[in-house]
């Protein structure tokens, strides 16, 4: 009987693995997945978008919006679902940096991953490829990139800190809300 239990618990653990991970394909998937990025008061008037077929292509609406915020299902291609919700600083440091066009950013952004984040694990230089899960967070762009080179960068720890996108040098701030395996 115990023997059962264990493999059942396994089975589920496995399958709720693989589920997550599993990358939106439809527009009802997509939506539900930009949904489920921020909180409901960004969401529920937010427009939702679609990740260009192409890099510097066009977005596409998959739910026009009544607020100034945007949300983004998982990339396309990653290897992690992590979708996203932009005020509109962010959103378009996010299109600059996605099309290869150098960011220009002229005021504060802001942005919610509620699905959390995969980084590589940098803060033990071991050579290894291996990565780590930052939970729920919110991210803070900024114009002063000094201060941000000032700040913790170690993401591991779950202290906030500092961070670039893959490819990238405009750093902004990642402040964690919890750890992933909180309730």
């Amino acid at each position: 009987m115990r023997l059962i239990a264990i493999v059942l618990f396994s089975a589920t653990a496995v399958v709720a693995q693989t589920a997550q991970s599993r990358m939106p394909v439809t527009d009802a998937e997509k939506i539900a997945d930009a949904l489920r990025a921020g909180p409901a008061f960004v969401t529920k008037g937010a427009t939702l978008l679609d990740w260009p077929a192409t890099p510097g292509g066009e977005y596409r609406v998959l739910r026009k919006g009544s607020n100034s915020w945007t949300c983004l299902p998982g990339r396309p291609g990653s290897p992690h679902d992590e979708p996203g919700c932009f005020d509109q600083v962010f959103l378009q440091f996010i299109k600059d940096s996605a099309s290869g066009r150098p960011p220009n950013v002229q005021s504060v952004g802001i942005s919610y991953m509620y699905g959390g984040f995969w980084v590589p694990d940098t803060a033990h230089a071991t050579g290894s490829d291996k990565e780590f899960h930052v939970g729920p967070h919110i991210m803070v762009l900024g114009q002063d990139q000094e201060i941000l080179r000032t700040l913790n960068q170690d993401g591991s720890n779950g202290e906030p800190y500092a961070n670039h996108l893959s490819g990238h040098t405009e750093l902004f701030l990642v402040i964690p809300i919890r750890q992933w395996d909180e309730r």
